[in-house]
């Protein structure tokens, strides 16, 4: 298959599926992997792995598959020496039926029947230009046993009883007529078709050979009486057109590229996404690259009340087209085809093939000859071509979307309300066709704004009505692919309508659909094919907005009572286990325990801490979502501990909105429930909350009343967990007696129970109080000790805290190099992980200050700076700015130092930061008139020097210092 297939992927699904149809076996990507294996080692370096299954890299000459087909276009019409030559080299390459033993379905009907049929047109070719060459009694040889093996190939037989009668063998031509008449008769109720008919007749009159047209010359070398007409069948060429331009610029590109190739590009999409505008827009600025004519035919694949066109209609239509009279048609598809292709040799032509349905219908039809492009708009995936160039497009972007707007209505229009025009732009999800339906309307309609249209399409009972008009229906656009659904995919569409959140994973769609994932994994990549479903990452949905409101609207009718209910409550279950389980990996939890949950047998197996960052990444809306879900079901309890699942995630990512709503959502249904815990629980996470976005006093205020009502329960380790948090808030307002007093209480505790990752945490605190009292060695030892603990993977963060410690304490002791050493080891090990890679970072800065390294310093704090605001937690700019001010007044830079030392002033006051406040306000002190006047200076170093005093910091001594010589 991979062969087959040669420098293409073949993806473990399409492998599974070849060998095993429906029906495969658990082991299925084992045995895969096993015999994959094998052959590589029979054929080193041959097979690669990609990443979604393998790749052979083999010439194709290698391969008698490639070399038929080589030698198939080959062959020449205007030399039948040529090609008779070329067509018998080609059918050399064949050896019995190819994947003879397998027995698969899937595997016959998709790969095995197109393949046979290739080999028995080129043997239609073969013996067509053998008779024309008087070689009739090769033909009789050669299609004796193919005849008998396929009895009921009209054409062949056709070729085999000329064949016959040119050597003169009349009546054995006679029998064989006889033998495939009733054949016909019997299998299939049929007659023979007119052309064979009509040669039996011929025969009974005894005409001569001579007088007889072998079968097949009209086909595949046809005696060109017609003129090949030179057409230009493009629709008009939309002067609105929008977006697209790196696509549009691609396909121009494939149509101008200098590979002579008969070239072949698939455009996919959903109904209404531009798919035939791009086409047309393509052809007609290839017009002068394709002199030969531009062909335009639509298949009705998605059309209202049409069936959608076969393959003999379509040909018959293109033939006719090109010059072809209707006499001169041949009647099957397989002669249309040949006809087709040889009409086309030596011709530029651009052909676009509008609206297919499947890969059986433009197969066909595809031209081979050299110089031509055919460009296919689709709903479907049409894997099976091989050779072409897949494009998939997506929703308009934005911008793109407003120029579209802009480009109808007017640029003045659209610019006077562009906030709403972007919110009509967003409510359409950026399909094109809905676009252009406002705009159609509103061009009819000047007095309607952008806020009027807004508020109509606000309105879920009647957006459908409002994306129509006359020849453009949203609507029914979509329901064209929903009808072409079988009932198991319907199901599985409208219950997709009704997930919570905006995407599903695999496992979340088996417990939706309530099927095993590799039943929901069909069912999806079905509703993918159809673009109905998009997939913007591997196993991982979403329903554009549109199509996600014509599922929601149809499974109010067609859904069973309560179906709907019942898987929301199915998907809400399964985010709840695995969150759990996630939050389990991420940390030490004080309240996992959710045995009162019922288990899930489509849960996601989550293995290691990265896994489980991954998945809360994927999921952290849905989560709040699911929250939202639990509230609205009375279900007080799923809530807060759904909450308390997601807090250390979304304050580790710097989500603090989300971490704030969803811990205020979880205490209004801890209270509604009148359950302690659960508000004890929920305090934590908002003190939590507090403390990262700088409120320190109602951080304060909220972790001693969870403290309080935790010791009230006899929750020991719900009490352990407010303690440890309570440290971490009294570190940030300098509070450090009372935050040692926290720390000391759950390390002992952490020892008592044998909690290593609990431990680790807690040294990995005391290391930086250390630091923060001025205490290197101390904080050096502590670090040394959480990094000799044995190996855990729970023990990363703690171990990453503890090298950036050990940096910084080394830094401290005039280490510099050691500093150096450990901090990049830090930022390595942080990388990706929020705050710990920010104070990596800024760590990194003040070893390098420290070293007199200045230009590298500035350039790890203000690396700290960006990354804290792309990840949106700000929790550390008042240190970094300060850390960042002090180097710039060491390299002299003391504009900058004064505008950064201000910014971090200002920062940190309004977070309460009392340490913070000091340290800036020292290094402000310490700048040089006129930088800072004399009597700022005396007050910034008195404050500062207040605030260390009651800190009981060593910094008291160097604003003391300040102080006296002023």
């Amino acid at each position: 298959m991979l062969l087959v297939h040669a420098g293409r992927e073949v993806t473990f699904d399409q492998l599974i599926g070849y060998l095993w149809s429906d029906d495969p076996p658990r082991t299925a990507r084992s045995v895969i992997q096993v015999q994959i294996s094998h052959l590589r080692r029979a054929f080193p370096g041959m097979i690669s792995t990609t990443s979604g299954g393998y790749l052979a890299d083999v010439t194709p000459e290698r391969v008698d598959l490639h070399r038929f087909r080589r030698l198939r276009e080959e062959a020449d019409p205007k030399d039948p020496e040529i090609a008779f030559s070329r067509l018998s080299e080609a059918l050399e390459c064949w050896r019995g039926v190819p994947f003879s033993g397998v027995g698969s379905e899937h595997l016959y009907y998709s790969v095995v029947s197109p393949l046979l049929e290739e080999r028995w047109s080129a043997v239609a070719e073969w013996a067509a230009c053998a008779l024309s060459l008087g070689r009739a009694a090769e033909v009789v040889s050669y299609l004796t046993p193919i005849a008998r093996e396929e009895p009921l190939r009209e054409r062949l037989h056709h070729l085999f009883i000329t064949a016959l009668w040119h050597v003169g063998e009349r009546a054995a031509a006679l029998s064989a007529y006889e033998e495939i008449r009733s054949r016909l008769a019997e299998e299939l109720g049929v007659d023979p078709d007119p052309d064979l008919t009509a040669l039996h007749t011929q025969i009974l009159r005894a005409d001569t050979s001579e007088l007889t047209p072998p079968k097949g010359m009209n086909a595949p070398f046809p005696d060109r009486k017609d003129v090949f007409v030179v057409r230009n069948d493009l629709p008009r060429d939309i002067p609105d057109f929008a977006g697209r331009r790196e696509t549009l610029e691609h396909l121009v590109g494939v149509g101008t590229s200098k590979d002579e190739r008969a070239k072949v590009c698939v455009i996919s999409g959903s109904g209404g996404s531009g798919k035939t505008t791009l086409a047309v827009r393509a052809g007609h600025e290839l017009v002068s690259h394709f002199p030969d004519g531009q062909l335009f035919i639509d298949l009705y694949g998605y059309t209202a009340e049409k069936k959608p066109l076969d393959e003999r209609a379509a040909l018959g239509a293109l033939l006719r087209a090109v010059g072809v009279s209707s006499d001169n048609l041949p009647d099957s598809v397989d002669e249309r085809s040949a006809l087709w292709r040889a009409t086309l040799r030596g011709k530029r032509l651009l052909v676009v093939l509008d609206n297919a349905v499947s890969y059986a219908q433009v197969n066909p039809i595809l031209p081979s000859a050299e110089g031509t492009l055919t460009l296919i708009t689709t709903r479907n995936d049409l894997a099976g071509l091989s050779g072409t160039d897949y494009i998939s497009l997506s929703m308009l972007a934005e911008e793109s979307a407003l120029e579209l707007l802009a480009k109808v209505l007017g640029e003045e229009r659209v610019v006077r309300e562009r906030e709403r025009a972007l919110r009509v732009v967003r409510i359409c999800g950026g399909l094109p066709l809905a676009l252009r339906v406002v705009a159609g309307r509103m061009l009819s309609r000047p007095k309607w704004s952008f806020g009027h249209v807004e508020r109509r399409l606000s309105e879920q009972s009647r957006r459908f009505r409002e994306l129509q008009v006359d020849g453009q229906n949203v609507e029914a656009a979509i329901d064209l692919s929903y009808q072409s659904l079988n009932q198991d995919q319907r199901r599985a569409f409208l219950l997709l309508g009704d997930m919570i959140g905006n995407t599903v994973d695999l496992h979340g769609a088996s417990a939706l659909l309530d099927v095993e994932p590799e039943e929901a994994d069909d069912l999806l990549q079905g509703l993918v094919g159809v673009c109905l479903l998009e997939e913007p990452e591997g196993d991982v949905y979403r329903l554009h907005d549109l199509i996600g409101d014509f599922s929601r609207y149809r499974g109010w009718k067609d859904l069973d009572p309560g179906e709907s209910d019942e898987a929301r409550w199915r998907l809400a279950n399964h985010y709840m286990v695995v969150a759990q389980r996630a939050a389990d990996l991420l940390g030490p939890r004080a309240h996992g325990n959710s045995d009162h949950i019922s288990g899930s047998r489509y849960t996601t197996e989550l293995l290691d801490r990265s896994e489980a960052e991954a998945w809360f990444d994927i999921h952290q809306d849905n989560v709040a979502d699911v929250i939202d879900f639990f509230s609205a079901g009375d279900s007080e309890e799923e809530v807060w501990r759904m909450a308390d699942a997601v807090w250390r995630f979304y304050a580790q990512s710097g989500k603090m909105g989300l971490l704030l709503t969803s811990q205020e959502k979880a205490l209004r249904a801890s209270e509604k429930q009148g359950s302690q815990r659960g508000r004890a629980v929920t305090l934590i996470g908002m003190g939590i909350a507090q403390c990262l976005s700088g409120r320190f006093e109602s951080a304060l205020s909220l972790l001693v009343e969870a403290k309080d009502l935790l010791t009230d329960l006899g929750d020991e380790s719900g009490m352990i967990r407010a303690l440890a948090n309570l440290g971490i808030v009294y570190e940030r307002m300098g509070r450090f007696r009372e935050c040692v007093e926290c720390i000391e209480g759950v390390l002992d505790y952490a020892v008592s129970q044998g909690d290593k990752q609990l431990e680790a945490m807690q040294r990995g605190n005391l290391s930086v109080l250390y630091l923060t009292q001025g205490k290197p060695r101390e904080a050096l030892e502590m670090s040394e000790l959480l990094l000799a603990m044995e190996p855990d993977d729970r023990l990363d963060a703690s171990r990453i805290q503890a090298m950036r410690v050990s940096g910084e304490a080394r830094t401290a002791l005039g280490d510099f190099e050691g500093a150096y050493k450990d901090l990049h080891k830090a930022v390595e090990m942080a990388k990706g992980k929020s705050m710990k890679e920010i104070y990596a970072q800024n760590s990194l800065g003040v070893a390098y200050r420290a070293g007199g390294r200045f230009s590298e310093a500035i350039t790890e704090h203000q690396t700290a700076l960006d990354l804290a605001g792309k990840s949106g937690n700000r929790s550390g700019d008042a240190e970094i700015l300060t850390d960042l001010g002090i180097t710039y007044s060491a390299a002299s830079r003391y504009e900058e130092a004064l505008e950064t030392l201000e910014k971090a002033l200002v920062t940190a006051t309004e977070r309460e930061e009392r340490y913070m406040v000091a340290r800036a306000s020292l290094a402000l002190g310490k700048l040089p008139e006129p930088i800072v006047t004399a009597d700022r200076v005396r007050d910034l170093l008195n404050d500062a020097l207040r605030i260390f005093d009651e800190l009981g910091l060593p910094e008291a001594d160097q604003a003391r210092e300040a102080l006296k010589n002023l």
